[in-house]
């Protein structure tokens, strides 16, 4: 499958929100990662955005992103480990055992979406109770994706196709989250896969309904095989928030 650019960002006329603390990362396959870590870090109005470079050569997945977008940096703070997750007033079935996971898609392959979150991110919190309890968009993806509920800053060691990615206490984030995300750790950030794990696309930041009906419905119905993200919100109106009041006031503490 080929990937396609997106410029996203671009096409979305409302902001970006999510929690910020800037760090280092590098990609983390276990025991075979080495090198130096370069950091460009500039400054926005709402995230701390940087572009993390590995120079050593690291084996990766055959994989590739549909995707290349922006990308924030941000600073775990407190390991914890791996735990059941309960979205207040959700009903997404969240998946948090990747093994798990790899099973349900060996016996059938779906996309799956990924939310990258931490204990602390208030944004995240926000996100579960504003954007993941909409009844369209909760029915939307348990109809057509596997959806993981991921702690970025888990201790346990996950096996993943293959793999081994463990925690890096120097980056307060586990291997696994910092591959996916690309070494840009900004949390929330939802990442997208197709089928059997391809094209890993990571979006950073909070979003609201009407944007996670416009990411969700453009991989979920395959309209990125066809044409461009850009393309897709020209022609995309979004139904699942009509007749529901939107929140859009900013989480406690910010």
């Amino acid at each position: 499958m080929k990937g396609v650019i997106l410029t996203i960002l671009c096409a979305l006329s409302v902001s970006t929100y999510g929690q910020v603390k800037t760090t280092t990362a590098k990609t983390a396959t276990a025991k075979k990662t080495s090198g130096d870590v370069v950091l460009k870090t500039t400054t926005t109005t709402t995230t701390t955005t940087s572009a993390v470079k590995n120079t050593a050569p690291v084996k990766k997945r055959p994989v590739k992103a549909i995707a290349t977008l922006p990308k924030a940096t941000a600073n775990a703070t407190k390991p914890t480990t791996a735990t059941e997750v309960n979205v207040a007033g959700g009903e997404i079935h969240w998946i948090t055992s990747i093994d798990e996971l790899q099973a349900k898609m060996a016996q059938q392959p779906r996309k799956v979406i990924v939310d990258m979150y931490t204990e602390w991110c208030g944004w995240c919190k926000k996100m579960d109770a504003a954007t993941y309890t909409n009844p369209a968009l909760v029915k939307y993806v348990n109809n057509n994706f596997y959806a993981v509920k991921f702690d970025a800053e888990r201790q346990d060691t996950i096996h993943f196709q293959g793999k081994d990615f463990y925690f890096f206490p120097q980056y307060k984030a586990n291997g696994w989250a910092i591959e996916l995300m690309k070494g840009s750790m900004s949390y929330p950030t939802t990442i997208f896969m197709t089928e059997n794990f391809q094209n890993p696309t990571p979006i950073p930041g909070y979003r609201d309904t009407k944007e996670m009906e416009m990411f969700l419905t453009y991989f979920g119905d395959n309209a990125y095989r066809r044409q461009t993200f850009e393309a897709y919100t020209k022609q995309h109106t979004p139904n699942w928030d009509k007749g529901i009041r939107v929140d859009v006031s900013s989480p406690a503490g910010h």
